[in-house]
């Protein structure tokens, strides 16, 4: 199962999967059948060509990061804890002199921080496994302490994995906080599935989306292909095959 996650995953790169049929189209070619060849290989090319125009990425992406609505902290309910999920940001903005949250638009560190702040929850429970020698929950400890959390609000979650680890792991501790009302902040593509995981541990999730990055503006930002839009489509398509996946192992 892990070996098809992999190929799968693999698959989700536009080019890679472009690549696949390139190497049908030619060995349809070595066979004779050079009509359908050429137009599979024609479809090949024009599959990551499509994908790497940012207004399809943008449009692609939507469909994930468009379920659910992005409020203002002060808009958010009360709720027994705040669980951030690991894996959003390289935490750049730490060598800053002066870190601001309300300026960190896209990442799930201020958002938990903002809503901490808010009086939302009394607890941030920071889910997130080993990264090298120490946690991604350790990371993400010493990083949001700098936005004004003390470090006794903060829960750690440091055996996870994935998504479903993060919330099999992330309720256990919010069980133990005394409720599994909990805002969970993610990044806004990745909120379907977690709230999914989530839903299945027995939480009662509030969202707290957050967006990865601006979507493009302006006609050449919109249609002119570019490297980081056909990075985007794969970390959609990613993303719907890794929703399907928790779906089907319902």
């Amino acid at each position: 199962m892990e070996t098809l996650s992999a190929i799968v995953v693999w698959l989700s790169y536009p080019p890679m999967l472009s690549l696949c049929v390139l190497v049908a189209a030619a060995l349809l070619w070595w066979l004779r059948r050079r009509h359908v060849a050429v137009a599979l290989a024609v479809a090949g090319i024009a599959w990551s060509m499509l994908w790497s125009i940012p207004i399809a990425s943008d449009g692609l992406r939507g469909v994930l990061e468009q379920r659910y609505a992005m409020r203002d902290a002060s808009a958010l309910p009360k709720a027994d804890a705040i669980v951030v999920l690991g894996g959003g940001s390289n935490y750049a903005w730490l060598d800053r002199p002066d870190i601001d949250p309300d300026r960190l638009h896209s990442s799930r560190l201020a958002a938990g921080a903002r809503a901490w702040h808010a009086g939302k929850a009394p607890k941030i429970i920071l889910s997130g496994g080993a990264v090298g020698s120490t946690t991604e929950a350790r990371r993400m400890a010493s990083a949001i302490q700098r936005l004004g959390v003390p470090d006794e609000a903060l829960v750690l979650e440091e055996r996870s994995r994935d998504t479903r680890d993060n919330a099999r792991y992330s309720m256990a501790l919010a069980d133990a906080q005394g409720g599994r009302k909990v805002l969970l902040v993610t990044s806004a593509l990745h909120m379907p599935r977690a709230a999914l995981q989530f839903c299945r541990a027995g939480a009662d999730v509030f969202a707290v989306p957050v967006p990865e990055g601006r979507p493009s503006k302006g006609l050449r930002a919109q249609y002119v292909p570019s490297r980081r839009a056909l990075w985007r489509s794969g970390r959609a398509f990613k993303e719907f095959a890794a929703l399907a996946a928790a779906w089907i192992g319902a």
